[in-house]
């Protein structure tokens, strides 16, 4: 797996921007499968507005057709898990200098009740 900063799942611009100003190394990671529920312009959006953009993933979970339509964005960073086509995206996301990885890493997820208490921990690591 690609080395990345410690991940945050964030759910808003108001999770980015607070996670943002703690001023650490950080990944941030959109929930699993938010790609198809949300969508890949919500992602870019969130991210363009939070200055996080290259900093980021979009998770995909397994659908390739949402991986491509990411990249079309110009989406830095994907997750998407392996499946049929999976090489093919890969390297067209190495082709525009993007990342996918197969798994998403392991995240605080600031949906879940008194993690916000926890970001400083575990952006230290």
């Amino acid at each position: 797996m690609t080395k990345i900063a410690p991940s945050v799942i964030i759910h808003d611009l108001h999770q980015a921007r607070h996670v943002l100003r703690v001023q650490r190394p950080v990944t941030l990671l959109s929930p699993p499968g938010a790609a198809s529920y949300a969508g890949c312009l919500w992602w870019k959006m969130l991210t363009d507005a939070a200055g996080a953009a290259k900093i980021s993933f979009l998770d995909c979970d397994d659908a390739a057709g949402r991986a491509l339509e990411a990249l079309r964005l110009g989406l830095h960073g994907i997750v998407l898990r392996p499946q049929p086509s999976f090489a093919t995206v890969a390297e067209i996301a190495a082709a525009q200098g993007a990342i996918v990885l197969h798994q998403a890493p392991p995240a605080l997820d600031l949906a879940k009740p008194g993690t916000f208490r926890h970001l400083h921990a575990w952006l230290a690591g």
